[in-house]
């Protein structure tokens, strides 16, 4: 049994865990920097640890003072959330050597998968779909071009150990292949710790599907639906659905089938979701596998009526999935609407500051995801999202009107938010219709500056 987690993360996802940990029974440890004294997670938690400065390296990315943490608050072991350091083999690794447990895959497992160019290589070896592109890891820009010639340009650059749009270029031609191939082997050694990438053929405005998973460490894998992902800006995801809305009946199956298949191959347990591109003739490609809690796990909980925390918190101690696929119903329809600390007039710039006064929806069907509060001040150091706002209900439409009324009744004053640009979607024919792409919110963007909406 586990009686004592440190959460080595911060702000929404670290309140979420604490919150299924109390319900468990289960006493919590949270972690700060000196930046968030102040953190609601730190106050929410049974203890709390400052682990260094307000930079994430010197703090959420500081494996060491984490796991002195642990160990000096008698923990027996470590929730990652997501981001940081969730989906970093080495961190997972030295949890398990210093005899915690780490809530998530093992290392090897992260390794396995955490590298796309690998996983890519397993996928298709198995018979899965994979967008095509480069075997292995690209060696140098001369490989890289020979790899774009073959599959014709443009071309995505990505980075093998990467995510969240981080590391990622779009390259049209060959002329660009050399700046865009440094820039994004830069920026991923930056993020990630790593320079290693992989070259994709450019699928052009496809829908972005993926599906929720969670295994047990007894050869049992369940899916919980799908997620549509698609409403993202530079490649960072803004709003997500669950089910997706125009997903045909025979493809979904075929989606499910073949994200359990990919798990069952390596043996995968703890929560994971399989991310997949639909292109427009109905063609669907692997992309990638993240071996964590999504930021958008609360529309499946939602849907599903399973607390994946909690899950997912049951498997690392060893215990069986207590339910099977046919225990799973899917019921009704949830949005999330991420809602981020930018000045939407400003090319959605970061927009640090105190919150003044806040007013947060509630009723039937709405939940909220947060650390905010009166007087929070909102620091420049980490992620913009401040919010998740989260509506439920049983038909699709009724959900979007749900959102709609939400949003008109949140209100945080001090900083700017995206909260209505969010409004601005939910009144839009294709979002509306689910007939929306990747491709569609910076469409959308252009419609409202061009009618003088957004400065």
């Amino acid at each position: 049994m586990i009686e004592k987690i440190l959460i080595a993360n911060r702000g929404e996802i670290a309140v979420r865990i604490i919150r299924t940990c109390k319900e468990m029974g289960i006493a919590t440890v949270a972690v700060y920097s000196t930046a968030d004294r102040a953190a609601l997670h730190a106050s929410l938690a049974d203890e709390s640890v400052c682990i260094g400065g307000p930079l994430s390296k010197d703090s959420y990315l500081n494996m060491n003072a984490i796991i002195q943490a642990a160990c000096n608050t008698g923990c027996d072991a470590i929730h990652p959330g997501f981001g940081f350091l969730s989906e970093n083999s080495a961190f997972a690794r030295l949890v398990e050597e210093c005899g915690l447990i780490f809530i998530g895959p093992s290392a090897k497992l992260i390794d396995l998968l955490g590298n796309k160019s690998q996983a890519r290589k397993i996928m298709k070896d198995n018979g899965i779909p994979v967008i095509p592109g480069s075997k292995e890891t690209v060696t140098s820009v001369e490989h890289g071009k020979q790899i774009a010639a073959e599959i014709g340009y443009p071309v995505m650059i990505k980075a093998s150990n990467g995510g969240g749009g981080r590391g990622m270029r779009l390259i049209h031609d060959e002329a660009e292949f050399v700046e865009q191939y440094n820039n994004a082997k830069a920026e991923a050694k930056a993020c990630f710790g790593d320079d290693d990438v992989y070259l994709e053929k450019y699928i052009e405005n496809p829908k972005h599907i993926e599906v929720q998973l969670i295994g047990d460490k007894h050869g049992h894998v369940i899916h919980l639906f799908e997620r549509d992902c698609s409403f993202q800006r530079r490649h960072q995801k803004m709003i997500e659905e669950a089910p997706c809305h125009i997903l045909k009946e025979e493809m979904r199956q075929k989606l499910f089938n073949d994200a359990l298949k990919a798990c069952q191959i390596v043996g995968y347990y703890s929560v994971g979701t399989i991310e997949f591109l639909v292109d427009k003739n109905d063609n669907y490609y692997f992309m990638e596998m993240n071996t964590r809690i999504q930021v958008e796990h609360p529309i499946t909980e939602m849907i599903s009526g399973v607390d994946i925390v909690r899950l997912q918190i049951q498997v690392a101690m060893g215990n069986k999935l207590n339910i099977k696929q046919e225990d799973i119903k899917q019921n009704g329809y949830a949005l999330e609407c991420r809602i981020n600390a930018e000045d939407m007039n400003k090319d959605f710039a970061p927009c640090p500051g105190q919150i003044a006064f806040m007013h947060i929806p509630g009723g039937r069907g709405v939940r909220i995801d947060s650390a905010i509060y009166n007087g929070y001040k909102v620091t420049p150091y980490y992620d913009s999202m401040i919010l998740k706002l989260i509506t439920f209900a049983p038909t699709r439409l009724e959900c979007i009107k749900k959102m709609r009324v939400a949003l008109s009744e949140l209100i945080i004053d001090g900083i700017e938010t995206n909260a209505k640009f969010h409004y601005y979607v939910m009144y839009s024919r294709e979002f509306i219709e689910g007939r929306y792409d990747t491709g569609y919110c910076d469409r959308f963007i252009k419609e409202l500056k061009d009618n003088g909406s957004i400065v």
